[in-house]
């Protein structure tokens, strides 16, 4: 990491539903300007890191540094609650579901957080979410209302609204596992130019064409750990974790969905 301090630090975070652990002790870094994918089975846990990361999710034990904030377990409540407001200023979400206001139009979607949490004006909070809706190929669609776009157009007004708050690091769980795959190309393209442009990256995904065209790093999540982490093609072409081997293998032989 070029001896930098990573943007984000995670140090034996864990994660218990009663005796369950969802994440058994899981640490791993991410350098500014990283794209760093997480994969793995489904009910590995990878989603409940990402909400561990914005504080959606408490946790047992452990610390996570993301944008220049700390997370640890122990953090009095009333702490815990300053603090969470800073990270999440600093860090953006996008969900499988897109979360859009229904009531508003998309460029209200957008304006409506830099106005109360970034004390922008009006005036300055529209020009920002114009230039972003020009960003994700929507400029045409300020005015309309959620119900009337598509899932894909939907996602990326979801992606320009998280971008609206100028986040130093930009979560994406599942982002394109409910579009068809059309629609999830589309997201996929918005993603790529943000990684291009050298915005700080965790994307969940059970796409693994997605993660060999964008990935940076990618980190294999497995019975609540992680079970390696390296380059794409590192990882794609020798897998060193009997798990992500045959993980990969059972990705690879399903058939691919029209």
């Amino acid at each position: 990491m070029n001896g930098q301090q990573p943007i984000v630090d995670v140090q034996g975070l864990t994660k218990r539903y009663g005796d369950h652990a969802v994440l058994d002790g899981i640490s791993l870094s991410v350098a500014t300007g990283e794209v760093a994918f997480i994969v793995g089975p489904s009910g590995g846990g990878k989603s409940t890191f990402l909400r561990c990361l914005n504080g959606l999710e408490s946790f047992q034990a452990g610390r996570i540094h993301v944008a220049g904030f700390e997370l640890t377990a122990d953090l009095p409540p009333a702490e815990r609650s300053t603090r969470l407001l800073q990270v999440r200023r600093g860090v953006g979400m996008v969900f499988q579901q897109f979360n859009l206001f229904p009531h508003r139009t998309v460029l209200g979607n957008l304006v409506e957080a830099p106005i109360q949490v970034l004390n922008k004006t009006r005036a300055e909070a529209e020009a920002h979410a114009i230039e972003l809706l020009k960003r994700v190929g929507l400029a045409d669609k300020q005015s309309a209302m959620p119900s009337t776009l598509s899932g894909g157009q939907q996602q990326r007004v979801a992606i320009a609204r998280a971008l609206a708050m100028a986040p130093d690091v930009l979560l994406f769980d599942e982002p394109t596992s409910a579009l068809d795959p059309t629609m999830a190309r589309e997201v996929e393209a918005v993603i790529a130019d943000l990684a291009a442009a050298g915005q700080t990256m965790i994307v969940v995904t059970h796409s693994m064409d997605f993660v060999r065209r964008s990935a940076t790093t990618v980190h294999v999540f497995g019975d609540a750990r992680v079970l390696e982490s390296g380059p794409p093609e590192q990882l794609f072409a020798a897998p060193r974790d009997p798990r992500t081997q045959a993980f990969l293998e059972a990705r690879s032989s399903r058939p691919v969905q029209a």
